[in-house]
């Protein structure tokens, strides 16, 4: 049975943009909806150019985090998703939203995970003089940047790089990683993918 994915955004939506591109053909999964807790996030517009039901869900409209939450799950449960997939979600959900998805929620993170959870990771991995950075797609649990990692890609850090400069050579990485990742999982293979 095809798996129905839902897939949160904040901002431009490029990496929803390669995971929806990927569910074509013999893939397990489709995408369902794209909800953004930012109305104006570009990346709506890009899933309504791929066809794809979009909803948005500000953050800024509710006087806390709970009934932002309760409003979230609302209009998801409108398109009965079986895997969420966030990409770029710039909220922190709480273990009570996480825990209605619980083996159901996929995150991409942009560090080599357990290093430099929360943000700046880029920065944080120049300022530490690691030799190489990358990204990580985890299940999500109630803990921020936590839970089983499914995937990484490494990439080594270049002489003079700036924060921008591996964002820019991170990001198809990111592109390729989490779409591998999700196929595997929307068909109950949770082996770990090493990019490159």
């Amino acid at each position: 049975m095809t798996k129905r994915v839902a897939i949160l955004i904040s901002g431009g939506g490029s990496n929803m943009v390669a995971l929806a591109q990927s569910m074509l053909g013999e893939h397990p999964a489709r995408p369902c909806v794209v909800v953004s807790n930012d109305p104006k996030a570009g990346g709506l517009a890009k899933a309504r150019s791929l066809g794809i039901p979009t909803a948005s869900v500000d953050h800024r409209s509710f006087p806390d985090r709970t009934s932002f939450e309760a409003a979230l799950s609302a209009s998801l449960a409108r398109h009965r998703p079986d895997i969420l997939c966030l990409a770029g979600f710039m909220r922190i959900l709480t273990a009570e939203f996480v825990a209605q998805y619980e083996g159901r929620m996929l995150n991409i993170h942009p560090s080599l995970l357990p290093k430099y959870k929360g943000l700046n990771t880029h920065a944080r991995a120049l300022a530490a003089g690691d030799a190489e950075a990358g990204c990580t797609v985890h299940e999500v649990t109630a803990a921020l940047d936590d839970g089983p990692i499914l995937g990484q890609a490494r990439v080594p850090i270049q002489p003079g790089d700036t924060p921008d400069d591996l964002s820019a050579r991170i990001l198809p990485y990111e592109h390729r990683l989490y779409p591998a990742v999700l196929r595997r999982y929307s068909d109950g293979d949770r082996t770990p993918i090493r990019l490159p």
